[in-house]
């Protein structure tokens, strides 16, 4: 999917969507729709659908967006420097399509010690199905 024009990423997705999953931007802190979620299930990129992020893996980081603490597989995101805004960061990208997510930062729980600081525009989520007892 990386192949797609940006054209294509436009008419797919929503204003907001392009312009924070294509060309970089951020939402505003605390306000992602998927923020607060506690449902089960999984997130995926909003773009392409690639499953990112298991709901057994996000936590309150009180950052204002939403995080987690380990990809669901590593190879469905790519790690990349980020040196805009006068800082050095690190970007996570979906590495089926190449939009952007969020960044990584090493500021998380002892899990780990990883957050994924992840845009909810840059998100969908499906909730897990209830298993018949």
């Amino acid at each position: 999917m990386k192949d797609k024009s940006e054209e294509y990423w436009k008419k797919k997705l929503t204003p907001e969507q392009f312009q924070i999953l294509r060309e970089k931007g951020t939402e505003p802190a605390f306000t992602g729709a998927l923020l607060k979620n506690k449902d089960g299930g999984m997130y995926h990129c909003a773009a392409c659908g690639t499953s990112l992020f298991s709901s057994d893996t996000k936590y309150d980081s009180k950052s204002g967006w939403p995080s987690f603490w380990e990809a669901v597989d590593k190879e469905n995101i790519e790690l990349k420097d980020d040196k805009s805004l006068f800082m050095k960061r690190t970007e996570v990208v979906c590495s089926n399509c190449g939009s952007h997510l969020g960044h990584l930062f090493e500021d998380g729980p002892k899990q780990t010690g990883l957050r994924y600081c992840i845009n909810s525009t840059s998100l969908s989520f499906s909730r897990e199905k209830k298993k018949d007892k």
